[in-house]
């Protein structure tokens, strides 16, 4: 699609839970939002939540995958060079304001935008400025490269609440508990527990958004304390789960 003298195209698009897009890439820049349901965007390196209500924005030429969660409506725009330009060089999740979706539902109706097009040329450059504005979101978990350590991390990523020690599942994925210990710090930055943790919280968010109540949320990621899990939600993102959930 790069250079064919468009600003924006567009694609809509259901997909069943369990699905995956196999790692591709695109000429241009990609904004994808999940209008429901909730996916998981994923390069060689890093894996970020995508629930609704949030779009997460992939540099044009970036390798990635996306796995659905559940059941996804998803809604992309292709955004070209010169217009994509101003926005971020490595994804990033953003929140999606009433304004900014209900923008991305219009220029879907419209299919493509048009620079030499003043209507819809302006229509594009709001669309950079909303982006622009959009809060930043860390939904984003890095991977290890070893193939054990990341053999771990998928697991955690499908089963968040197994509450076997780490010590069994690490011997499952054939290495020593401080052989995991001592990997994940140096491949992700992020300690072993810090990591299931967090893998844990995103598993919650996505519950959250999918309308789980805050109980059903904390058991589906292991947590049987509300307290506990209220107090590692509210630490992770800066608020509670009830108030994410409003």
């Amino acid at each position: 699609m790069d250079g064919d003298g468009y600003d924006v195209r567009s694609l809509a698009l259901g997909f069943r839970a369990g699905a995956v897009i196999e790692e591709h890439s695109h000429a241009w820049g990609q904004l994808v939002f999940a209008a429901s349901g909730v996916m998981r965007v994923c390069t060689a390196s890093m894996a970020w939540l995508t629930p609704p209500t949030r779009a997460i924005w992939v540099p044009a030429r970036l390798q990635h995958r996306i796995e659905m969660e559940s059941a996804v409506a998803v809604r992309t725009l292709y955004i070209g060079a010169q217009r994509a330009a101003p926005l971020p060089q490595m994804p990033v999740v953003l929140a999606v304001t009433p304004l900014l979706r209900e923008l991305i539902l219009h220029i879907l109706g419209i299919g493509m935008l048009a620079p030499h097009e003043p209507a819809q040329a302006r229509l594009a450059g709001v669309l950079i400025d909303l982006l622009l504005s959009a809060g930043h979101e860390d939904l984003a978990l890095p991977l290890p490269g070893d193939p054990r350590a990341l053999k771990l991390a998928q697991h955690w990523l499908r089963q968040p609440d197994d509450e076997r020690g780490i010590a069994a599942l690490a011997g499952e994925v054939g290495a020593s508990l401080r052989t995991m210990q001592r990997l994940f710090p140096q491949q992700t930055g992020m300690t072993l527990q810090a990591w299931r943790q967090k893998a844990r919280l995103l598993h919650a968010v996505s519950r959250l958004a999918g309308g789980a109540s805050v109980t059903d949320a904390a058991l589906a990621c292991g947590y049987h304390s509300l307290a506990a899990f209220g107090t590692a939600f509210q630490r992770q993102f800066g608020v509670s789960p009830s108030r994410y959930i409003a």
